[in-house]
């Protein structure tokens, strides 16, 4: 997203040439490549942990570190390759985004009118939230010792970056069109006449 929000506001006369289906693709494609990577490291290191006592795992899902939480041996190596690989990756882009923002700010700053400055301070702020809540609920979640897990806690996050970040998108962005945010207004002002 900070991809796609750089292009559209520094360079928006080559946005449709730079942000072509093949560039799309490769973004999507880079993604998947990273997850698979991931998985192909941490999968092998957690199938030979031995579990011993109650296999049930309180979570929504079999996240890294409920599993680890389970194991009844050292999980060192576990707990190192996970905080390597989210260093890497969350805090790596977690740079390259704010580098963009920082682009991006420098150019509303220098460029835009006063209108335009507003609608794009106003695009870029509510991504940042999500930013913001993906990555701080990702950092937490991940770059802390095994000693500090907590079920709740742990839920908690994970429902934060796993759920609540990515669900926001959709609406920060279709909330921006004039004909999406008619036919809300119209649904809640229809919604408070029935009633």
């Amino acid at each position: 997203m900070a991809y796609d929000r750089y292009y559209a506001i520094c360079q928006p006369l080559l946005y449709n040439v730079i942000m072509s289906r093949n560039t799309r693709f490769k973004l999507i494609l880079g993604s998947w490549i990273i997850g698979l990577t991931v998985a192909a490291i941490q999968t092998p290191l957690t199938f030979y942990l031995p579990f011993c006592g109650p296999n049930k795992i309180n979570h929504f899902y079999c996240d890294i570190p409920p599993i680890l939480a389970l194991a009844c041996t050292d999980t060192q190596l576990n707990e190192i390759a996970t905080f390597i690989i989210v260093l890497c990756l969350i805090v790596g882009a977690f740079l390259l985004t704010m580098v963009s923002y920082m682009q991006i700010i420098r150019t509303i700053v220098k460029h835009h009118s006063t209108a335009g400055m507003k609608k794009s301070f106003s695009t870029c702020t509510s991504h940042l939230i999500v930013v913001a809540i993906f990555y701080v609920s990702g950092s937490v979640m991940y770059l802390r010792p095994k000693l500090s897990y907590g079920t709740d806690v742990d839920k908690f996050l994970s429902l934060m970056y796993a759920i609540i970040a990515p669900l926001l998108n959709p609406f920060i962005y279709s909330l921006r069109n004039i004909d999406v945010k008619y036919a809300v207004t119209k649904m809640i002002c229809n919604m408070k006449i029935t009633e």
